[in-house]
């Protein structure tokens, strides 16, 4: 038996490299993300995923501050032959979706909701928004006055925030200081 197939199965014969595929399978993560779901440590999860990387089954780039990791699509139709009947999505079930955003959440958050500090790094940036555009209620269009006093409530630079919220595609706004409201949901003026 050669050496490069006992790497690629000893890599899969580990439960929580199984878990990080399956993710994977899904979309791409961070380390810091896989931890998060996984609830392991970060050097955990960067042992499974050297172990996955030497097997072929997955690769990094760099994106700004972040490894950014995703399946090799080569390595996946090599265990797609392995184990057909098999959806390897399937090997992340019960992982906790939001586990992430959560973890952002509660370090950039203060006891009474307000942030501490607007996140620098974009994946922790964009899980600090997804929260904030929850305050804004589906389908209600809000003034900038109105946009800017449900903002305050998370920190004062309102402006960063609205900024962010609408680059993001959270929030969408008319042209000219118009209305702001929830992207992705029928809009409607109350």
């Amino acid at each position: 038996m050669s050496e490069e197939l006992v790497v690629f199965f000893k890599a899969l014969a580990d439960s929580s490299r199984l878990k990080i595929l399956g993710l994977l399978a899904r979309q791409p993560y961070s380390g810091e993300e896989l931890a998060a779901l996984l609830d392991l440590k970060p050097s955990t999860v960067s042992h499974h995923l050297t172990r996955l990387a030497e097997a072929g089954l997955v690769a990094a780039r760099a994106e700004g501050y972040y490894s950014i990791y995703q399946l090799e699509t080569a390595a996946l139709e090599r265990v797609r032959l392995l184990f057909p009947s098999q959806d390897l999505a399937s090997a992340a079930a019960g992982v906790d979706a939001n586990a992430y955003d959560r973890k952002v959440i509660a370090d950039y958050t203060s006891p009474d909701g307000r942030l501490k500090t607007i996140p620098a790094q974009r994946k922790k940036l964009e899980a600090i928004l997804r929260h904030v555009s929850r305050a804004f209620a589906p389908g209600r269009h809000y003034s900038e006055k109105e946009t800017n006093e449900l903002l305050a409530r998370y920190h004062e630079d309102t402006a960063t925030l609205r900024r962010e919220l609408v680059g993001c595609g959270l929030l969408e706004r008319q042209g000219g200081g118009g209305d702001y409201w929830r992207a992705g949901v029928g809009a409607t003026n109350e």
